[in-house]
């Protein structure tokens, strides 16, 4: 059969949207009262430019209103491109006089994970929402103060997990909830391409380069989203095949991950391995999904003939629009930067397995 989009929408609406939200503390922020709140992309890379840039041509709660990056170039052809007023274009020196633009709501930081925490802290105390991209920093630390900024100045932070936001993905976290199935037992995420870059952040150590810190968040949230509970120990292995290229930081990550309920999950993540899905072995049944984290949307299918493929125009204009709405509404955010914080706990855990050769508890 071929499970009803309304009726898996109407149960995620009345459980919360995502198996997250529920617990997701909310921020005491005032947002103006306006149609659309206007969005300022911080670093116009490929993400911004390809993905961010395009889908905000296709929401309805939110429009880019500013840029703010580092090469002069790049400003002249987004304010021609998109018609963006000359006072709503900003450099990183300049960042912070964003503080007295009504036309900017949010702003939207889109850099190497390194610098994530400077611009979001900057952010807040300019009075602004915050949407940060994923993974949301290098550090606990960093992203404790990042919550931390946001709450002391009265702004939201919402951390870029598209996927959470897409009905196929919300269709799995509902089989957990429900359990569908029964207990999740074991799981098994990948995620991973072939990135033929050499002088990338995702190659340095700065930057916060290292697979964990792009397509290793993907892995981990397969596994976290599938069974609705956080990790209470993990053992990885980390390894590279181009040494040459990965000189700081890993290319690949394994790691096998403990649920509080006894179910495990073995995860793995790469730059150098071409691999995208998900499947979680019940009690009785499973579920696949393949691609997981496609940005067209994932689909998939589980034991009892239902097939997950809810189609989506844009992940990450839902995602924004969702997120506008929450603001508008002082409502809980999907993937707020608590969210962000749980994932990056689990990856410093990683990190110290690979460092000692043993299972770290988280």
């Amino acid at each position: 059969m071929i499970i009803e989009r309304r009726e898996f929408l109407t149960k995620l609406t009345l459980a919360g949207a995502a198996a997250f939200v529920s617990n997701s503390p909310l921020l005491a922020s005032v947002t103006p009262k306006k149609d659309k709140l206007g969005i300022a992309l911080v670093g116009l890379g490929y993400y911004s430019t390809d993905l961010l840039a395009p889908a905000l041509q296709l929401t309805e709660k939110c429009y880019l209103a500013g840029i703010v990056t580092g090469t002069p170039t790049k400003a002249e052809t987004w304010k021609k491109k998109y018609n963006i007023p000359e006072k709503n274009i900003y450099n990183y020196q300049n960042f912070d006089s964003i503080k007295d633009n009504p036309d900017i709501d949010i702003v939207y930081v889109v850099l190497p994970p390194s610098m994530h925490r400077e611009f979001v802290v900057r952010a807040a105390k300019a009075g602004k929402h915050v949407f940060c991209e994923k993974p949301m920093a290098p550090t606990v630390a960093d992203c404790e103060a990042m919550i931390s900024a946001c709450k002391s100045n009265n702004v939201k932070l919402a951390i870029g997990y598209r996927c959470q936001h897409d009905p196929n993905i919300q269709a799995v976290i509902q089989v957990a909830k429900d359990q569908k199935f029964g207990k999740v037992k074991m799981i098994t995420s990948a995620a991973g391409y072939v990135d033929g870059r050499t002088n990338h952040w995702k190659q340095n150590k700065k930057l916060g380069g290292g697979v964990m810190g792009d397509m290793g968040v993907y892995a981990l949230q397969g596994a976290r989203l599938a069974t609705g509970e956080e990790p209470i120990s993990v053992i990885a292995q980390a390894s590279t095949t181009r040494p040459e290229i990965y000189k700081e930081v890993e290319e690949t990550m394994m790691f096998m991950l403990e649920f509080p309920s006894g179910a495990r999950a073995a995860c793995h993540t790469s730059f150098g391995i071409n691999m995208n899905h998900l499947q979680v072995n019940y009690e009785k049944g499973w579920l696949k999904l393949e691609p997981q984290s496609g940005y067209s949307g994932n689909k998939g299918s589980m034991s009892d003939g239902t097939v997950i493929n809810f189609p989506i125009k844009s992940q990450q204009a839902k995602q924004m629009d969702e997120d506008c709405t929450a603001l508008m509404n002082n409502t809980a955010l999907i993937a707020p930067g608590e969210e962000g914080l749980r994932d990056i706990r689990v990856v410093e855990a990683i990190y110290k397995s690979v460092a000692t050769g043993k299972s770290v508890k988280i």
